[in-house]
């Protein structure tokens, strides 16, 4: 009831400024038919790359989340160092500054193209986040799992592959899950610096056509289907790891 009054709110309010509802012009940005069969339109091809920038980039992050959690928890006080100005710098600064840096300042220097550029942005703010995802969940772990390991003489490294990381991994998925969830919404930004992604593709279409109210609210609930998709993920993985507890 509250979306519907939303949309018949700006419905009337369009109409108060003279707007020309023109939705029957969408679907050709969805899907083109042509004799030859039918394909992508604009909107679901930009749709596509921004699921290949989240994939990317969600690998990535949780390989840097990793590694910076391990070296936070470091005995050597330089890997914590290094480790806390990463996680502080990129915590403390916006995304979209850190997306100018790395495409206009370092993607000259080391030949980094709009894609590459985006992904090393997007993975490096998200992997920040995800560092104390994987840290909270490896001190949630009992001290005794730890004694265990070494009572068995295993290594440090082999405690985190074998006895560590695995137990810690059941309270890690929802929460690196819904972190997922944030990568797709933050990747809309990289269509600041001339990516085709979904929001780039939305702000060309309306260039072209001046269709902004029917775009955008397509955009918008693409968006919205995606990331909804993704939260049922994140309850039925909830759900799963709660079976298995009980």
């Amino acid at each position: 009831m509250f979306l519907a009054g939303c949309y018949l709110g700006l419905m009337q309010g369009a109409e108060n400024l003279g707007y020309n509802w023109q939705w029957s012009r969408v679907p050709r940005y969805l899907i083109e038919i042509s004799a030859d069969g039918w394909q992508f339109g604009p909107l679901l091809q930009g749709l596509w790359l921004t699921l290949e920038i989240t994939f990317v980039s969600l690998c990535l992050s949780l390989t840097i989340g990793l590694v910076s959690a391990l070296m936070r928890l470091s005995v050597g006080p330089m890997a914590r160092g290094i480790s806390r100005v990463y996680l502080e710098l990129i915590r403390n600064t916006p995304l979209l500054v850190q997306i100018f840096i790395i495409y206009f300042v370092f993607a000259p220097i080391l030949d980094l193209g709009r894609f590459t550029s985006a992904v090393i942005a997007l993975s490096l703010f998200e992997g920040a986040y995800a560092a104390e995802i994987i840290r909270a969940g490896i001190l949630a772990i009992p001290a005794g799992q730890w004694e265990a390991s070494a009572s068995l003489g295993m290594s440090r490294g082999k405690s985190y592959r074998y006895i560590i990381l695995p137990q810690a991994l059941r309270q890690m998925i929802p929460p690196l899950t819904s972190q997922g969830i944030s990568l797709v919404k933050d990747s809309a930004l990289v269509s600041t610096i001339a990516i085709y992604d979904l929001t780039m593709q939305g702000q060309q279409i309306i260039a072209e056509t001046f269709l902004s109210f029917e775009i955008w609210f397509v955009v918008a609930i693409i968006y919205l289907v995606v990331t909804m998709l993704l939260s049922f993920l994140v309850k039925y993985l909830e759900y799963r790891l709660s079976e298995q507890v009980t």
